[in-house]
């Protein structure tokens, strides 16, 4: 082991003990980010363009397969690696971590659940990048309330199924070609939970009717978070077989989504420090260009003391992050330490970037300047796989676990 840190330059977000391939692997992102992402990442956002060249060049890199296994075509990177290049990626646009977190997603839970058929079926395509994934729990009535869930999936007599419904908030709903989408199988369980199952649908990209009996009727409309398609899938009817049922039986569905959303947690704290990375360096340049009342306004007391706190905040949901990643990499559970990093990086990503966006005055609320972009880009760190609310609930739970007190 390496202690060489993951950064070149500046204090903070430094990674100890990352080996030399992990470095480069950073190293190479960095350089993709600073040459191909941050140039045209306004541009791309303001139009509310899919980035099409800067995810063929992440498929020549490799990204789309980082925690594949090799035997099925990927690199078989740990959680960590790909964490620290989603931070580094969400630093350039955080749109484009998006377009990774759910691809990553769908790859994991078919790793840990799939059949070995299923697994050889789609993972080296999904390494390659060729087959692009989305995963789907939330409908319009519903969100983090899993159990609220009414879309269904019904088996014949002759054993296939068909599924109705309606799903909502897919990211790459549109540019999938893949999409596993949690409904529920009244199969007799005793539990709701247990009465849930995740279907893998193929489908074209593209919107309107993309396979029998799904539509994809087009891009949600958002004030930020653009340039990804974020969309809805309707089941219209669709029809398919127990090949694809994730895992081969049902009533799994629940456990194999909730297991794909921990990981994911992970992922949108580490998207929220690249952001908040990115507000700080804006925001500390900035401060060291702008004049007022003769001098710097960094040498102003108001402004030292803000960039402080903006500097701790990066460095601490970045450490914890870090720890959060470490822990599931040791096979270790880690939905409380996962919970705990998406809730306080979410949290200070909105706080920093307001900060530096303060820095910045009225500039910082014209479109040409970029904190104009994450300042719309941070509140969707907030409600992502799961809301700081449902995080509170998720830590506050496990405490009581951990510190029950004996009878």
């Amino acid at each position: 082991m390496s202690t060489s840190r993951g950064r070149a330059a500046g204090h903070l977000q430094q990674t100890d003990g990352l080996t030399e391939d992990q470095q480069d692997l950073l190293k190479l992102v960095r350089e993709f980010v600073n040459e191909q992402i941050i140039p045209v990442a306004n541009e791309l956002e303001h139009a509310d363009e899919y980035p099409t060249q800067i995810v063929e060049g992440m498929k020549q890199m490799g990204i789309f397969g980082l925690m594949i296994p090799e035997e099925y075509g990927g690199l078989g990177e740990s959680l960590l690696t790909y964490a620290l290049t989603v931070e580094e990626i969400a630093r350039g646009w955080m749109s484009v971590s998006g377009i990774i977190n759910t691809h990553f997603i769908v790859a994991y839970m078919l790793l840990r659940h799939g059949t070995e058929e299923q697994k050889r079926k789609y993972l080296p395509r999904m390494a390659a990048g060729d087959v692009r994934g989305a995963f789907s729990m939330s409908e319009p009535g519903c969100g983090s309330d899993v159990s609220g869930i009414r879309s269904k999936a019904v088996r014949g007599d002759d054993g296939t199924w068909t599924l109705t419904g309606q799903k909502m908030w897919l990211t790459n709903g549109g540019s999938a070609n893949l999409v596993a989408a949690l409904v529920r199988t009244e199969t007799g369980a005793d539990s709701v939970y247990r009465n849930m199952s995740t279907f893998l649908i193929e489908k074209r990209p593209g919107f309107g009717e993309t396979a029998q009996g799904i539509v994809v009727p087009g891009k949600i409309e958002k004030m930020g978070y653009k340039g990804v398609d974020t969309t809805e899938l309707v089941l219209d009817g669709h029809r398919t077989d127990d090949g694809q049922l994730l895992g081969g039986e049902p009533g799994r569905g629940f456990y194999q989504m909730m297991d794909g959303v921990e990981v994911g947690r992970v992922n949108v704290a580490a998207r929220a420090c690249g952001v908040s990375m990115r507000a700080f360096e804006l925001g500390i340049a900035y401060a060291q260009q702008r004049e007022t009342f003769g001098k710097k306004i960094a040498d102003h007391q108001a402004v030292l003391f803000r960039l402080a706190e903006m500097a701790t905040k990066v460095e601490a949901a970045h450490q914890m992050m870090v720890m959060a990643a470490r822990k599931k990499d040791a096979g270790q559970r880690n939905d409380l330490e996962a919970g705990m990093a998406k809730y306080l990086a979410s949290e200070y990503c909105t706080e920093i970037v307001e900060d530096s966006f303060r820095i910045h005055g009225g500039y910082g609320y014209s479109k040409e300047y970029e904190i104009e972009r994450l300042y719309r880009e941070a509140p969707m760190l907030l409600i992502g796989e799961g809301t700081s609310d449902i995080q509170r609930m998720i830590i506050g739970r496990r405490l009581l676990e951990d510190y029950k007190l004996s009878q």
